[in-house]
């Protein structure tokens, strides 16, 4: 139809016009490569190994679905993962062990209660003493006294709380768990994440983007730090095991069966987040957190509450985070705070996003799974590659072979994972599938 023909028809509307919606090829080649890869994994290493690999991958895909919506969405870079992934994994050991009937049938859980309503009485006491410049105090008055009394009544708090988790340690082990199912688990993680990630946010999102890296990357590190040397909650070095599955576990069923349910089972919370990330992101909502991304003043000129809407998607990003954390701890049946490390937990996730895309929902999954198969893949063919080459040296040139191969091909790991990330940058800085900007002019 030409442009006058356009014009004179009254049945034309401007829908007719709308440019067709192209071709997802980039998608499906990286995909279907990707499916490639996963299908050599199960022939390699069988099918038990590769179900485990793809389920950890999918918690991952989780864990960086949250990273993208603080960092893609909002532009906020969270270094602090490793901490919100820890707080997950705590609620789902936390809900899930059987009940300590060791701890609940003395008089602990009494003195216990006893010290909380301590902490909260002082709490209310410190919180009133920073009100007092109201009735007439002088500023700096009201907060010599409100940190005084914090530093007294934290001592005597403590104190007490010392004494009864000694007690704990030795009467009862640990406060073990409530026996409960352990998707309960999982959303309390959710939760709890997400309330400390409020916390964290009310406090800091007026930072630099730098100087938010480093309060969250300090703030994941006292999470780790709590836990570790908490014996009487966590059990600390001593770990707690095993953590009960949602679904029949290996023993019912066998690992390759039981994996293949609980990828299932994760694949639908993981079709679910990426629906409702989706509809948020495509809606105003969406639209007027990437506007404030792309340029803060003009939306504040706009009448935007840039803090307000920035501390929506940072507690929505520790929410998922908290969540993911909670599945790959219930999944590997082991609560371990010593376990919890930066690079596998905050910087394994910042490189899946990286890859896949900041921004992109679809990017990020496809960047979590592949970047998890280099992962996990790249020690044992880097031990090959160090075998062959040892083969190939005692046989020509005499070589000794070296005693400690494994643990050198395990450091493969981050060679590998520092050679892609600089070829991303390099080649893809937005990338591989970078987030789609509609004009909506």
């Amino acid at each position: 139809m030409s442009n006058s023909e356009k014009t004179r028809n009254p049945a034309y509307t401007p829908q007719e016009a709308a440019p067709s919606r192209r071709f997802p090829l980039r998608e499906l080649l990286l995909f279907g490569v990707l499916l490639v890869a996963i299908l050599a994994v199960y022939a390699i290493m069988g099918a038990a190994y590769s179900t485990r690999m793809l389920v950890e991958a999918a918690c991952y895909a989780i864990l960086a679905l949250g990273l993208t919506i603080q960092w893609g969405y909002a532009g906020q870079f969270n270094a602090g993962v490793m901490g919100f992934v820890a707080l997950g994994g705590f609620c789902a050991m936390f809900f899930s062990v059987p009940v300590n009937d060791a701890f609940w049938d003395t008089a602990l859980p009494g003195e216990f209660g006893r010290v909380l309503l301590y902490g909260a009485a002082a709490i209310l006491l410190i919180v009133g003493a920073s009100k007092l410049d109201r009735l007439g105090v002088p500023k700096p008055l009201r907060t010599f006294i409100a940190v005084m009394l914090a530093v007294v009544l934290y001592l005597v708090v403590i104190n007490q709380l010392r004494e009864v988790t000694d007690a704990i340690e030795n009467q009862a082990g640990f406060v073990g768990g409530l026996g409960l199912p352990p998707w309960i688990g999982w959303i309390v993680g959710g939760a709890l994440a997400g309330g400390v990630g409020y916390f964290i946010g009310h406090i800091c999102l007026g930072l630099r983007s730098d100087y938010l890296a480093i309060a969250t990357l300090g703030i994941a590190e006292i999470i780790k730090a709590f836990l570790k040397n908490s014996d009487w909650l966590t059990r600390g070095t001593a770990t707690v095991s095993p953590l009960p599955w949602p679904t029949p576990g290996p023993a019912e069923l066998g690992f390759t069966l039981s994996r293949a349910i609980y990828l299932s089972f994760t694949a639908v919370i993981i079709a679910v987040i990426f629906f409702l990330l989706n509809r948020a992101y495509n809606a105003p909502w969406g639209r007027m957190i990437r506007a404030i991304r792309d340029n803060e003043v003009s939306a504040a000129a706009m009448g935007k509450d840039i803090n307000k809407r920035r501390l929506e998607i940072f507690v929505l990003g520790c929410i998922l985070m908290g969540l993911g954390g909670g599945i790959l701890g219930t999944f590997n049946s082991l609560f371990d705070p010593q376990g919890y490390l930066p690079l596998n937990h905050t910087f394994l996730v910042l490189v899946m996003v990286i890859l896949g895309g900041p921004g992109n929902n679809l990017g990020t999954i496809f960047g979590a799974v592949a970047v998890y198969i280099i992962w996990i893949m790249s020690e044992p063919l880097a031990l090959f590659l160090m075998q062959l080459a040892v083969s190939f040296g005692e046989g020509a040139f005499g070589w000794d072979a070296p005693g400690n191969m494994d643990s050198r091909a395990l450091q493969a790991r981050v060679l590998v994972i520092g050679l892609l990330i600089t070829m991303v940058l390099r080649f893809a800085p937005k990338g591989l599938l970078p987030e789609k900007i509609k004009s909506h002019s």
